[in-house]
């Protein structure tokens, strides 16, 4: 018999009633402590592997901790994770910290790889933004930051409107965004976000409206369960101007946010990627408002390397 297991003999023959419901909390607690260290562990372990974590950025942790970590605390965070690049999003109330944040990612030699904005037909049209987007643009062009600005859509700025009507609003719009980015040197990307825009094959039709414009598409996963079905028909095309990948795991019928490599799909869909011949950068999201970002971004890098780790013995025909 171990001590731990004489202890709780002993103890459990010394003590009824509150007193054991203590004993309870304390081996739950414990319990729970060597659950969290497992974790870290795996991370560890998994890191060692030839897909190494600098290749991947993090997204959506901004606005989703249910810590509320200030600019600070938040680069700290990818700093001891490890994560060399992230993208910024934000809501109304962070971008008054915006500044700071990017200089503080600046100063500690974490890549900006993008920066978010959302175009809603209530307040955006080509030639004037709302407020919050003129913003975004001024604090990239105060810090000279040449970056990538992730463009994602309301559907109401496409709603009612034919397939030409919307690809011509679509272009007019982007090309201003464009003109916008060239003062830092920035280039645009198209986010899909659902509706007519999240579909990469509408997207490219903008594209080629623009030939002029260097116009990347970044791909959400978790924007893309309607895509299961037929990923390769709707991401072939796509491969030469898909800059970036953000990855969840993936059931057909949701949830629309699963930790990675727990869901039934996203290896298949991370392999035919490869296979199709993508190149650019995988990211892991935050997306769950009541948890600790940083416990959750764990959780998905743990998915990512066991993926990885699959994807790898197939290559390499193990």
């Amino acid at each position: 018999m171990t001590i731990r297991n004489r202890f709780e003999t002993n103890f459990f023959r010394s003590y009824s009633g509150t007193k054991l419901l203590l004993v309870f909390t304390i081996l739950s607690f414990l319990t729970a402590c060597k659950s969290e260290n497992q974790s870290e562990e795996l991370f560890e372990k998994e890191m060692n592997i030839n897909r190494p974590l600098s290749e991947i950025y993090a997204w959506c942790i901004v606005p989703y901790d249910v810590k509320k970590r200030s600019p600070k605390e938040r680069i700290l965070m990818l700093k001891e994770l490890g994560i060399a690049k992230y993208v910024y999003d934000w809501r109304q109330n962070d971008l008054p910290l915006m500044e700071e944040e990017l200089k503080l990612a600046r100063e500690n030699d974490i890549e900006i790889k993008g920066v978010w904005i959302w175009i809603d037909n209530d307040w955006d049209k080509a030639g004037k933004l709302n407020k919050p987007n003129e913003i975004v643009f001024e604090i990239i062009e105060k810090l000279n930051l040449s970056t990538q600005i992730w463009v994602g859509f309301n559907p109401n700025f496409y709603q009612g409107l034919t397939d030409q009507e919307s690809i011509a609003k679509g272009a007019e719009i982007i090309s201003f965004l464009c003109d916008k980015a060239d003062r830092s040197n920035s280039q645009i990307a198209l986010y899909n976000h659902g509706d007519w825009f999240g579909e990469p094959l509408n997207q490219l039709k903008i594209i080629e409206k623009l030939p002029d414009e260097k116009i990347g598409i970044i791909y959400n996963f978790h924007h893309a369960h309607n895509h299961i079905d037929r990923f390769e028909e709707t991401i072939e095309k796509a491969i030469p101007f898909l800059w970036a990948v953000s990855l969840n795991g993936m059931n057909k019928n949701g949830p629309k946010i699963l930790p990675l490599g727990s869901g039934e799909s996203e290896k298949q869909m991370i392999a035919k990627l490869f296979e199709l011949g993508y190149k650019g950068d995988f990211g892991i999201i935050g997306h769950v408002e009541e948890r600790d970002v940083r416990d959750v971004l764990v959780e998905n890098i743990n998915g990512y390397f066991r993926i990885m780790n699959v994807i790898n013995k197939i290559e390499n025909g193990d």
